[in-house]
């Protein structure tokens, strides 16, 4: 499931779009950043200051659910089933069954330039390392207070998609510069911690990013 939200005058203007994927936390679902985040307010607040360019936003549910019968629900699931469930599946398909949807029936500018990828919490890690397995299709980057521990199931899939990671920046940072790459946590949050380590990190191996508190 997943929420594409057009910019007003999306029918009319014959333009192609950049597009922003807004990623949900754990205990969210597709509908989160509009329940809780207000982003068809934000979104229409800042695209008619001026203060951000017009863009798709498409809000994708990014758990991985048991069965079919979950996944036609897509059913709340509680903060510890699903980080304990993050497990590279619904990550790995991201591309084709997503991004490949939207490419194909919308009118985007379909190249990594103009792909952002942003998530809260556990969805900020996915955006990161999603990044970092497909650095040419996804140059922009922006994780709020991630959470860094990837505890899905072990298996295949997740260590081929959450394993070497910084082995593969290395060579995200390498390949393809000048990547927008933005870091967000709260003054008192309780993934500050973690994302000062994240920090030290890119600052050890002189990756640009832009850091937020």
């Amino acid at each position: 499931h997943m929420i594409v939200y057009l910019p007003g005058d999306y029918y009319d203007s014959g333009k192609d779009y950049p597009v922003l994927y807004l990623f949900h936390g754990a205990r969210g679902y597709e509908t989160s950043w509009v329940r809780f985040g207000e982003v068809y307010h934000t979104a229409d607040s800042l695209w008619e200051r001026g203060l951000a360019s017009k863009c798709i936003i498409v809000m994708p549910n990014m758990n991985q659910y048991n069965d079919d019968e979950d996944y036609e629900g897509g059913r709340f699931k509680d903060a510890y089933e699903s980080i304990l469930e993050v497990d590279g599946i619904v990550e790995t398909h991201f591309l084709h069954d997503v991004v490949g949807f939207v490419d194909s029936h919308y009118r985007t500018v379909p190249d990594g330039e103009h792909r952002a990828l942003a998530g809260l919490s556990i969805g900020g890690w996915q955006c990161i390392c999603l990044a970092a397995n497909y650095p040419s299709e996804f140059k922009n980057v922006g994780a709020m207070s991630p959470y860094f521990w990837s505890m899905g199931r072990p298996g295949r899939v997740h260590r081929r998609f959450y394993g070497r990671i910084e082995s593969k920046m290395k060579k995200q940072f390498a390949l393809y510069p000048p990547l927008t790459y933005c870091l967000y946590v709260g003054q008192w949050d309780m993934m500050r911690p973690s994302t000062v380590h994240f920090r030290s990190i890119m600052d050890r191996r002189g990756y640009p990013y832009k850091y937020f508190i």
